[in-house]
């Protein structure tokens, strides 16, 4: 008999607070995100915090030229893909949602954010969803949370994101991740975390759109993680720099863009590395050589890896000059 009770006892649960039962179509993410937009630059961003595995692959969406979304909460992960097709499509972030929102007979138990290319953003919080839970849209963005353990987590994100007014909008998305922690956070602590940035180009192939994609899948301290990933994904941007201008042959620039990332990381090999092979392909082998040394003394495999080089057409030297790199 108290099995029974008990069995009913679950069912009843479950048929009033779906949101606190995982299924595959439908998992929840209690959580604090942000959606953005560069007025300037056209570029969307979306981040993300929550204390649930893996929260950036099912609440964080976006398509260059398109718009960006979070659903969160109890998720409905249609939210997101057909959301982006209706914008795609032509439609506002507005009406997009509106019509997706008609027929979702959860929608007490969801929070979404929506926000299109022109920057139309609309956002929601269902009444369901779990205290402390609130949304605050402004221009070009609109912050969210739920399950919070303070009731000032969205202010606190607001505030951030203005002022940081002028930074790169990941710099400002993880500004106002930062902030939202920083005011509590979720109430069950934090486990992982997401940052994506997508162009506002629509002409860009949507494979070359993602400019920033980045998600810390478990973690103690997932946004120190994303954090440093960023820092790191900004010195990629120096290398990739560096490498154009050293195509162009305009070797002061490269050797500021390398520069400008090794700073950034100074115990990164692979940075040193490149740096060391664009100076012997400049024919700075003395240079090259001492770099070189320092690297191999580290991991001898980088040896084995310029000895191959000249084969793939990426360094060119004569067998002297090779013979000086592999010291």
């Amino acid at each position: 008999m108290k099995k029974y009770l008990l069995f009913i006892l679950l069912l009843c649960c479950y048929s009033i607070a779906p949101a606190q039962f995982f299924r595959k179509e439908q998992p929840f993410a209690h959580t604090f995100s942000i959606v953005a937009r560069d007025s300037v630059t056209g570029e969307m961003a979306v981040g993300v915090q929550s204390h649930w595995f893996s929260v950036g692959t099912s609440v964080s969406w976006g398509q260059n030229g398109i718009g960006v979304v979070a659903t969160q909460s109890l998720i409905d992960k249609r939210y997101g893909h057909e959301g982006l097709r209706l914008m795609a499509e032509g439609k506002s972030s507005r009406e997009a949602f509106a019509q997706l929102v008609k027929d979702d007979a959860g929608s007490a138990y969801r929070q979404v954010a929506m926000m299109d290319a022109k920057g139309n953003v609309v956002a929601f919080t269902g009444k369901n969803c779990m205290d402390y839970a609130s949304h605050i849209t402004g221009a070009d963005f609109s912050v969210q949370s739920n399950m919070m353990l303070t009731s000032t987590v969205c202010e606190s994100m607001a505030a951030a994101y203005r002022a940081s007014s002028g930074q790169p909008l990941a710099e400002r998305v993880m500004a106002a991740l930062l902030a939202a922690q920083k005011a509590g956070g979720d109430i069950r602590g934090k486990q992982s975390a997401a940052l994506l940035v997508v162009s506002g180009d629509k002409t860009v192939a949507p494979w070359n759109g993602r400019l920033v994609d980045l998600r810390i899948e478990d973690h103690p301290e997932p946004l120190r993680e994303l954090q440093r990933l960023l820092r790191l994904h900004r010195a990629y941007d120096h290398m990739n720099n560096g490498d154009l201008a050293t195509e162009k042959g305009d070797v002061p620039t490269a050797m500021k863009e390398y520069g400008a990332a090794m700073k950034m990381f100074p115990e990164n090999l692979e940075m040193q590395y490149w740096t060391a092979i664009m100076l012997a392909n400049s024919k700075e082998i003395t240079k090259a050589a001492v770099m070189l040394k320092k690297i191999y003394a580290r991991d001898p495999n980088w040896r084995e890896l310029t000895r191959r080089l000249p084969k793939a057409g990426l360094l060119n030297v004569s067998d002297k000059e090779l013979k000086e790199l592999l010291k």
